[in-house]
């Protein structure tokens, strides 16, 4: 091989054009294909801005033609020679107009032939190309995503220096506080049977930079959740995190908004509202069925417990009758899409979700009426229901009745999503907006007792703390979520400085004095101290970039991700350790059982 000595790259493959022909420039790469065609070769070289022809001919020196002829896919290159136009041009690239003609050629790595082509439509299983991620990572789709991510951070860091915001590196290394997920433990070696965890968020660290005086904090932070990998969520995450000092909800919104927007313009052109819109936790759950909805379609959900409550359907009567709810929405235009078939896999998945089955009527184009239900409903009560369901014929009604109105919500929300997808009625677009005022308490069943839907020093809104020990579910928080095409991007709220009011939350989620004081004492002890009003957020990086750019999975963005069983399949671990390493950390594996 040879090496680099006096070799400078003039600049990257894709940056030059037709007006610097005649320039005599220095590029490095990797070969993408060779093609001989006798007197001529040509080289497709491939660096992380795209591809440029190499070209040799009967004019090139014996020497680097003969070294020409004997690369290979993937080898390495140094090439110094100079940019001429093609005469047969390529329009499919930005640099089709061009070649470089070569005159010296090193050859600075040679490769293997590869475990699968790196094309951008390549067809190997994932699987064994996150084995060999370092080479996936070479195709053009993946550089450019990962090369994206990289621009949209770069905008998201000037936006808050901008606003005045402080950038400050919170431990990795903490203590264990309960966040709603597993924590990643991490043995002390030095203080042998204790742990460090690996941070959920900084959430605490970030509260503590606002009872410091730094006002305006931002991290670009990497975060860890022992949970269970999908396509939106992974095991190690980024987040972009931030917490101001006096402020309230209107103003991290405000925060909020304006960097969203400044990140989509500056990285895709694309200008968003000037406000987005808002809808509390409430209404969301009503009309879509879900905090996170996804607006880019209509198709909203609908009360029909007055309608059926007298119907003579024993299933809606007696539902309404024991205070449950009968909800639906109409699927416009759906009469041969939702066919019968159609209509039992949605049965299947309703079930599946917990509902005990789900009601339907089809409308045909000539007004009849086939239903799940019909028979037990005159005409009259019939054409009231499709009235109130402002159905027409072609359109098909699907209707969810439940004891439990969040459940009925929640399947018939899962149910919209589906039938949108099978109808074809997602627009194109990004459609951004804030949920607020969510519950304060959620109730575990099984636990049998009311717990915080959120972390616990989450404010309640003003006008609920009257009566936060005797209705604690019409309790609302200080909350706010940012969903972005039905997927929630961000989550924040107001923070408990008051100690009075913390006590009281403590006391209320079944937390005694003690345990606070295990679990939160250092914050608790900051809180002596002056603390500021304060709130922020966290935004997720990973998943913002993966909806800018319409990828399936956060694998996409992510240069190094877990799979679903939370392993890396390039370094396989997690891996077994040297015996000698537990012992120095006081551990013993036990087998499982």
């Amino acid at each position: 091989m040879d090496n680099l000595t006096g070799m400078k790259r003039t600049a990257y493959c894709a940056e030059f054009s037709l007006t610097d022909a005649g320039r005599e420039v220095t590029v490095f790469g990797w070969v993408q294909r060779r093609r001989n065609l006798g007197s001529l070769i040509f080289i497709d070289l491939r660096d992380r801005s795209g591809i440029l022809q190499l070209a040799f001919d009967d004019s090139t020196e014996p020497a680097v033609f003969e070294k020409a002829n004997s690369v290979r896919s993937e080898y390495v290159l140094a090439a110094k020679g100079t940019i001429r136009e093609r005469s047969s041009k390529n329009p499919d690239i930005p640099t089709g107009d061009i070649e470089v003609f070569v005159t010296e050629l090193r050859v600075l790595g040679v490769s293997e032939t590869t475990p699968f082509e790196i094309l951008d439509d390549c067809s190997t299983a994932e699987q064994a190309r996150l084995k060999h991620r370092y080479l996936d990572l070479r195709r053009p789709v993946l550089q450019n995503n990962i090369l994206f991510r990289n621009k949209v951070t770069h905008i998201i860091r000037d936006f808050f220096y901008n606003e005045g915001f402080v950038d400050i590196d919170t431990p990795i290394l903490m203590k264990s506080t309960p966040e709603g997920a597993r924590d990643f433990l991490v043995p002390s070696r030095l203080h042998k049977g204790t742990f460090y965890a690996l941070p959920q968020s900084p959430q605490l660290y970030k509260q503590l930079s606002m009872v410091a005086g730094f006002d305006k904090y931002i991290q670009i932070a990497r975060c860890f959740r022992d949970e269970d990998s999908r396509a939106d969520r992974q095991p190690e995450f980024t987040q972009i995190d931030m917490e101001m000092s006096f402020v309230d909800v209107p103003d991290i919104i405000d925060v909020g908004e304006r960097m969203i927007k400044t990140v989509f313009k500056g990285a895709l052109g694309v200008d968003l509202p000037e406000h987005f819109p808002t809808l509390t936790y409430a209404r969301a759950m009503d009309e879509y069925g879900t905090d996170k909805p996804d607006t880019r379609y209509e198709m909203k959900l609908f009360d029909l417990s007055p309608v059926v409550a007298d119907c003579g359907f024993a299933v809606f009567e007696d539902t309404v009758k024991n205070g449950g709810t009968v909800r639906a929405f109409t699927a416009k235009d759906a009469y041969n899409v939702l066919t019968r078939k159609e209509i039992d896999k949605l049965t299947d998945m309703a079930k599946g979700s917990g509902a005990k089955g789900l009601a339907w009527a089809r409308l045909a184009a000539d007004g009849t009426v086939a239903s799940s239900f019909g028979k037990f409903l005159s005409d009259d009560k019939m054409n009231e229901l499709i009235a109130a369901s402002d159905a027409v014929p072609g359109d098909v009604i699907l209707i969810v009745a439940d004891r439990k109105k969040a459940l009925a919500l929640s399947v018939l929300g899962q149910l919209r999503g589906e039938v949108a997808n099978k109808l074809g009625i997602i627009k194109e677009g990004y459609n951004v907006l804030w949920i607020t005022e969510f519950p304060f308490f959620d109730y575990d069943e099984e636990a049998g007792q009311y717990v915080a839907m959120h972390h616990p020093f989450t404010a309640p809104l003003d006008e609920c703390i009257d009566y936060l020990e005797t209705d604690k579910a019409n309790v609302r928080a200080k909350c706010y979520d940012l969903v972005l095409n039905g997927i929630e991007l961000a989550s924040g709220s107001i923070r408990i400085t008051d100690p009075e009011l913390q006590k009281r939350i403590f006391a209320l989620l079944n937390m005694t004095d003690e345990e606070a004081d295990e679990k939160f004492g250092f914050l608790l002890n900051a809180f002596r101290y002056g603390p500021p009003p304060h709130g922020g957020i966290g935004i997720g990086l990973d998943r913002l970039v993966m909806q800018m750019l319409g990828a399936s999975s956060l694998r996409d963005v992510i240069p190094y991700p877990k799979l679903k069983d939370a392993t890396e399949a390039m370094s396989e671990c997690p891996s077994e350790v040297d015996p000698s390493q537990l012992e120095e950390l006081g551990i013993a594996v036990v087998e499982a059982k």
